[in-house]
């Protein structure tokens, strides 16, 4: 497996699964630091580092059980503080029409350009809110896969070789390293009680009420999406929405137009956008469409199954690849999906994904704290909110159970 200049724990794959084919061994055996930088230093000029077992490099083999205080402080600061107008709720009216998908010009598996139709459909105007999510959660008593307990058959090894504290409910947080790094497992932990309410941790901030909800895996925002009475976008569906027929681009976006990463990745944020991390909904103008933070803030999950380019042929509302026809490079093991848009560390230096071509193959059983939604309908749903809330001072949060 090779990692590219991606900006979400997709490519740790599930933490869960990571000691797989019983090579927890082979990870003790090379677990000090002057052994890994010298193997990342071999594939820096490929921009591609070796991932031979995932997550476990970090946290089975080499930084055993994490202590209470393991989250770094300075994951907590990219928790928001500034609040804005909530936009209104109410699903938007996309029409049918065509566009020119996908692109040639950043990363390969973006491509082939061709046109493409799709029918019209309903979308949400911005991603699912925790104070959405937290309705459901009232509504249905759904509990979401980082608050449950992992199934050690999902290791494959014997359960004395796993590490006690991943098999405790948690999710993958992002935590900034104390120095310059190209390897992505400098700053992705799997963080034992992080969930979509409390994003960074046990010992964090609760969820802002009015950010998008992460931390969810793919069985999570289906159950959400059947109680909406919608369903996920394919992956047309969400860039044709993105594009909004605006021309392609490929230069990061102004600080003004979306939530990315301003500075050099993963250590200097500059945060001339406002934000650090995860933004309200409604901080950034929104598109033609009448759409916010398509490019930018969190990922989205599309419906799509993944596999590195599109079909040329699959021009008629494409829904992406079969079962059979399925594959993630880097998640071999599972059937990933595909999620767009990047995220809020996504940099120029890094992971030139704010655009609405960008793709990424996601683990449909890991959540991310930079990972979220949106649904899309067949007509306007009846429960459609109507209203535009507005908030001021510090952002409501939610209190955790």
């Amino acid at each position: 497996m090779y990692f590219y200049d991606f900006g979400s724990p997709s490519i740790l794959r599930n933490p869960k699964t990571a000691l797989m084919n019983n090579k927890i061994i082979w990870c003790k055996e090379r677990c000090s630091s002057d052994w890994w930088e010298r193997k990342a230093g071999m594939h820096d000029r490929t921009r591609k580092v070796s991932w031979p077992l995932g997550f476990c490099l970090l946290a089975a083999a080499c930084g055993g059980a994490p202590e209470q205080s393991a989250l770094p402080q300075s994951a907590t600061d990219f928790a928001a503080s500034t609040s804005c107008r909530t936009p209104p709720s109410q699903p938007v009216e996309i029409k049918g029409g065509s566009f020119l998908m996908g692109s040639n010009a950043v990363y390969a598996e973006e491509g082939a350009p061709r046109e493409t139709r799709v029918d019209g459909f309903w979308i949400d105007p911005h991603e699912v809110t925790n104070r959405q999510f937290a309705a459901f959660v009232k509504a249905t008593g759904h509990v979401s896969v980082a608050e449950k307990r992992v199934d050690p058959a999902q290791f494959g090894v014997p359960l004395e070789q796993i590490p006690a504290y991943m098999l405790e409910p948690g999710s993958a947080v992002f935590t900034p390293p104390a120095r310059p790094s190209r390897n992505y497992a400098d700053w992705w932990a799997y963080v034992p009680g992080a969930n979509w309410k409390k994003p960074y941790g046990p010992h964090g901030p609760d969820a802002v009420l009015d950010e998008p909800v992460v931390h969810l895996a793919w069985d999570d925002m289906q159950a959400y999406a059947k109680w909406r009475a919608g369903r996920l976008p394919t992956e047309a569906e969400w860039e044709y929405a993105a594009s909004a027929g605006a021309p392609k681009y490929v230069a990061q976006p102004d600080p003004a137009r979306a939530n990315t990463w301003q500075g050099v990745f993963p250590v200097v944020n500059e945060a001339k956008d406002g934000f650090k991390g995860i933004a309200p909904v409604g901080c950034f103008a929104p598109n033609a469409f009448g759409l916010y933070d398509m490019v930018g803030n969190v990922w989205e999950v599309t419906s799509d199954l993944y596999r590195s380019g599109h079909d040329p042929a699959d021009r008629d509302n494409p829904s992406g690849p079969s079962e059979n026809d399925a594959y993630d490079p880097l998640n071999p093991e599972r059937i990933s999906r595909v999620m767009k848009g990047g995220s809020y560390l996504c940099a120029a230096n890094y992971c030139q994904r704010y655009r609405p071509e960008s793709r990424q193959g996601r683990d449909p059983g890991l959540g991310a704290s930079n990972v979220g939604f949106r649904l899309v309908y067949e007509g306007l749903p009846k429960s459609a909110s109507r209203g535009t809330l507005v908030r001021s001072g510090k952002p409501s949060a939610l209190k955790a159970n």
